[in-house]
């Protein structure tokens, strides 16, 4: 069992300079209290008003932070918080900090024993590509090292090498990530691969956290908007935030950015390794053997990593994130022959699913959300598909990211073809209203906007239409592999997008399935 006391609880906040006093029934201390409040323990940690009990150490945090909800902490037993600010509660103490974010990840860190240091600790950046990579790396280390890998993904999290959980933000609340890497700890394993978002460092979650390898994909203009980033500098920031604390970094060398993302990394990592298609330590060769072929080449090889691989996703943008894969595997000391057979067998939810069906006709499921990931599938499709009539399907999620519903309608101005605009996590926007601004920036008329607010309809009338067609090609973007659906700030069920293409061209009947 974890547990902290109130006087560890003290020292902790004084060495990392966060407490600014304790507030102990309206009676204000710094260093010192009633000597019965010191031996008080704390087994449970929360922000969450409705999970506390008498044992919780309760943590007030966020903007949209209530008193009511200490109020509440405290009438469910609560009797120790921290908090930016004081809170007129009786019978609870209160630990001020300067800053609630940090304090909650410095407190994690010792009420769980610090996991991270027997842990090795990958974290993987980028504006695309995440969760490829992540899936990616993890491919190859399961070959060398099965069922000791974790991974806290945007996809899914698994924390003991086998079963997954569902995941709610790209990077957890620090809370929860520190719990998670106790528990992979407890599972014994070796190696916990993360997504690490721009979010993360700006909200502080990964706060005390330091990475044994950093990998930072690429970065073009996301995440912009009230509720996120107020300006692509700020973005960029937060991005480069990942390459300070890592022990060996992995940049991608055809970065816009690169020159100042290598400089900070070159300050505090004691290893800087660079890759890309054409520039790097490492490069590509796309030009060998069959479509899913291509070699690593080295001018140096400091890792021993050239020579000829297979990779299981299609799409030359994917063995871009196949080449950091391997550079990682490699700096885990993984063997040349386990990263081959990992990247040969490797396989990734809701990116790049393909279903072919009828007359020389194809449907593609992908997680694309963004400029850059739009733009790279729809280069990949008419590349491969230069005859066939194509059909996006899309949306843009509602409450942030509003940036991308302008850089959708630029991307999709350089095809030909018709989109069909529907729901993608609206939340507490208007479908319409999202669709509109997208198509507001579609310039040109050789791509046709279409709008089906509701997404499983829009996907039915596609398919359905292919089905007395033939060289159709069907692009639904977005969702990917997700089973559910935002609106009004909550997760409904959603059969999700591969299921439901599977489910009409079987020709089964969808009614009985959840929208």
């Amino acid at each position: 069992m974890y547990a902290i006391t109130m006087t560890e609880l003290r020292d902790l906040l004084l060495h990392y300079e966060l407490l600014r006093a304790v507030n102990d029934n309206g009676q204000y201390y710094y260093d010192r209290w009633d000597d019965d409040q010191i031996d008080r323990v704390m087994t449970h940690l929360s922000y969450n008003s409705q999970d506390v009990s008498e044992e919780t150490l309760f943590f007030c945090k966020g903007a949209s932070f209530k008193e009511a909800y200490i109020q509440q902490a405290v009438e469910a037993g609560v009797s120790c918080y921290i908090a930016e600010k004081s809170y007129d509660v009786v019978g609870a103490i209160g630990f001020i900090v300067t800053n609630i974010r940090e304090a909650m990840a410095v407190v994690a860190r010792e009420f769980y024993q610090r996991p991270d240091e027997q842990l090795k600790l990958v974290g993987i950046t980028g504006t695309k590509g995440k969760t490829t990579t992540t899936f990616l790396t993890r491919s190859i280390l399961e070959e060398a090292q099965p069922g000791q890998t974790a991974f806290i993904s945007t996809l899914a999290i698994s924390l003991d090498g086998k079963s997954q959980r569902p995941a709610n933000l790209t990077t957890p609340e620090a809370l929860d990530l520190w719990a998670m890497l106790a528990e992979a700890r407890s599972n014994q394993m070796r190696t916990v691969l993360m997504e690490v978002s721009s979010q993360a460092f700006k909200m502080k979650r990964v706060f005390g956290l330091r990475f044994d390898v950093a990998a930072f994909l690429n970065f073009s203009p996301d995440h912009i908007g009230v509720n996120e980033h107020p300006s692509l500098e700020d973005y960029l920031y937060c991005k480069t935030e990942l390459m300070k604390y890592a022990d060996i970094a992995v940049i991608n060398r055809q970065l816009d950015d690169y020159d100042f993302i290598q400089q900070v990394a070159q300050h505090y990592s004691q290893q800087v390794i660079s890759y890309g298609v054409e520039q790097g330590d490492y490069t590509l060769d796309l030009t060998v053997g069959k479509t899913e072929d291509f070699a690593i080449e080295s001018a140096r090889d400091p890792l021993e990593l050239t020579g000829h691989y297979e990779l299981g996703l299609p799409g030359d943008f994917n063995k871009e994130n196949a080449l950091c894969g391997a550079i990682i595997g490699r700096l885990l000391s993984t063997e040349v022959a386990a990263i081959q057979a990992g990247l040969a067998h490797a396989s990734v939810p809701g990116r790049m699913e393909h279903t072919a069906f009828g007359k020389d006709n194809h449907i593609y499921v992908d997680f694309a959300h963004n400029y850059i990931s739009l733009k790279r599938l729809l280069d990949f499709i008419v590349d491969h598909y230069p005859d066939h009539r194509l059909t996006v399907i899309l949306g843009a999620p509602g409450g942030k990211g509003e940036s991308r519903r302008a850089d959708m309608g630029k991307v999709l101005s350089d095809y030909t073809g018709e989109v069909i605009l529907t729901e993608d996590d609206p939340n507490f926007d208007s479908v319409e209203a999202i669709s509109e601004q997208i198509a507001s920036h579609i310039v040109g008329e050789s791509m046709k906007p279409a709008f089906i607010p509701d997404r499983v309809n829009a996907i039915e009338t596609a398919v359905e239409r292919a089905k007395y067609s033939q060289q159709e090609v069907i692009v639904i973007a977005g969702k990917g592999s997700d089973q559910y659906m935002i609106k009004q700030g909550k997760k409904n069920p959603y059969i999700g997008d591969h299921i439901l293409v599977k489910t009409l061209i079987q020709g089964e009947d969808i009614n009985s399935r959840s929208r």
